[in-house]
């Protein structure tokens, strides 16, 4: 059989517009040769369709678009594409997430989703029924009748350290193992996290060896709100080794021969760091292409945190569509302008200057009757965020660009940010980056190593690119004369960790303070947390890169003990 993985990147609700993706891809399938091609998850509606499937209007339209992709398939090729199957006589939730096979003139259901799930960002059980069968599909190809077992997604996340989230313990793999099948098909739409690759691939390993049978495994691509699909699909033969691997952060196409063995193996995946970086870029470019905005804006302080984001968006849209705004107070330093101006220069940006020292005198000239004297404190330093805040959304609204938030995740974390000021935009770039990742992945990107990524993703291949200037200088919001993140907080090095424990582990600070951490900081760092979700709730989306980002997945309350 010859075998056509489509990592495709759908636009959520455009049943029309990805019936005519997965049609071209079926075109280009066919050119090579394939027996059947096989479509991410949902691939009909994109995901996460969210409450997009309660309308009955679109559940109609699918079936609509189906009889057009039945009707136009490819002669001699047939296609798994995913579906929202309606359960008959269900109410509300009256769904399951299914894969159709369509040929040419006719299509029917083959498979439905058994593990829901609904942790983290996921809500399946919101909108689904689980099936409660294994699937087999028959299919002849090459001559003779292909056992093809049908998994999506979570159905294959059922090794013995996963049981926590299935505890009826629901196993679809195992359900397979007397069926005999020739192979395993998975088809996903699988986030991307850090290091989720290597546990994608050891399951379909894993699962390899209980079934005896080489894994297909196909992944969405492409951003969809704060979430970003990484694709890297990947086929592994049934002893587990990787026989096929796909592009990370890109549509791509392949075509898999199942008679011709292996001669080399296939190629390893990114640099971890290179991962990261692709990711962030793909995440900007689709938000910003999916909302129609077709240039971006964000404030250009000098800083690591706004360098990130610039060379993101540089990669993302273009430098000629990003302008950097800098817009220095009577504390700016010298040194920050001008680390602002040469990276500027390195990515080709266009920037603009409005100093905001008018604007500061006259919000103190117009508050100090009210205070019964000028701002001061923690007041003055808000008044200069929510100053920039408020340039840098006029300049967005009148441009029509997409404003990008630069604050970090350890930022938002613990409330080191001004409503209505920094934390202004359409989408947090660097949200879900703790500080130290930034200081890493900024390591990466002025090390050599990273040069042939970021010829392919148009940036200058070589030099410097952040800049040692911007690299090594003590973090600081330049609100006050002198002042440095570590007035305020701990330094990163020691805050971070316990941030990740708190909100990615969901430690308890006893289990910290047990563990050895000092019980001051343990509190004080999850007193912050606690009280910073007001601001949390009121933030730009943030694109998740980590197995906990604020936003979908996070839902603390606001009011709380």
């Amino acid at each position: 059989m010859r075998l056509a993985l489509a990592q495709l990147n759908p636009l959520v609700g455009d049943l029309e517009g990805n019936g005519q993706r997965i049609l071209a891809a079926a075109e280009r399938a066919r050119a090579d040769g394939a027996d059947l091609l096989l479509t991410p998850e949902l691939s009909l509606w994109g995901y996460p369709p969210r409450d997009l499937l309660l309308r009955p209007a679109l559940i109609r339209r699918q079936e609509r678009v189906l009889a057009t992709l039945a009707a136009a398939c490819p002669g001699g090729l047939a296609l798994l594409v995913g579906v929202a199957e309606p359960a008959a006589g269900r109410r509300q939730p009256g769904l399951y997430n299914a894969l159709a096979l369509v040929q040419r003139g006719g299509w029917r259901h083959v498979c439905r989703k058994r593990l829901l799930p609904t942790y983290d960002v996921f809500d399946e059980r919101r909108y689904f029924l689980p099936g409660d069968a294994p699937a087999v599909l028959e299919l002849e190809a090459a001559g003779r009748p292909w056992r093809l077992g049908l998994t999506i997604c979570e159905d294959l996340w059922v090794e013995e350290n996963l049981r926590s989230r299935w505890p009826d313990a629901v196993d679809p793999i195992a359900d397979l193992v007397p069926c005999r099948i020739d192979l395993l098909l998975n088809l996903s739409a699988s986030p991307f996290g850090r290091g989720k690759g290597e546990v994608r691939q050891a399951l379909a390993a894993r699962a390899a060896a209980r079934l005896g049978a080489p894994v297909a495994y196909l992944n969405q691509v492409g951003g969809n709100d704060e979430l970003v699909f990484d694709g890297a699909s990947f086929v592994v033969d049934g002893s587990g080794r990787p026989l096929l691997r796909l592009a990370c952060a890109a549509e791509d196409l392949a075509v898999w021969d199942t008679t011709v063995g292996a001669t080399t193996p296939a190629p390893a995946p990114p640099d971890p760091w290179e991962q990261l970086l692709r990711v962030l870029v793909l995440g900007v470019r689709d938000y910003a292409a999916k909302c129609g905005f077709q240039r971006a804006l964000l404030g250009l302080s000098g800083g690591i945190d706004s360098a990130l984001v610039a060379v993101i968006a540089a990669a993302a849209l273009g430098p000629d569509r990003v302008e950097g705004l800098r817009m220095p107070s009577p504390f700016s330093s010298a040194g920050s302008l001008d680390d602002a101006d040469a990276l500027a220069r390195r990515l080709g940006l266009r920037t603009a200057t409005m100093p905001i020292a008018p604007l500061m005198q006259a919000f103190a000239a117009g508050l100090t009757p009210e205070l019964g004297a000028p701002p001061a404190g923690v007041t003055e330093e808000n008044l200069q965020s929510r100053i920039r805040g408020t340039l840098l959304m006029a300049v967005a609204n009148d441009k029509g660009g997409l404003l990008l938030s630069t604050g970090n995740k350890s930022e938002l974390a613990v409330g080191y940010c001004t409503l209505y000021g920094d934390m202004n935009g359409g989408l947090a770039v660097i949200g879900d980056l703790y500080k130290t990742t930034i200081s890493g992945l900024c390591d990466w990107l002025d090390g050599e190593a990273s040069g042939p990524c970021r010829a392919a993703l148009g940036l200058p291949p070589d030099g410097e690119l952040i800049g040692a200037a911007i690299r090594t200088k003590p973090p600081s919001a330049e609100l006050r004369p002198d002042q440095r993140d570590s007035d305020s907080l701990p330094d990163y090095a020691v805050l971070d960790p316990l941030l990740k424990a708190c909100i990615e582990a969901m430690r308890t600070p006893e289990e910290l303070v047990a563990e050895g951490a000092d019980p001051a900081l343990v509190a004080r760092v999850a007193g912050l947390l606690r009280r910073a979700e007001f601001k949390r709730r009121q933030a730009a989306p943030v694109l998740k890169v980590s197995d906990r980002a604020f936003g979908s997945g996070w839902r603390m309350p606001i009011a709380s003990a």
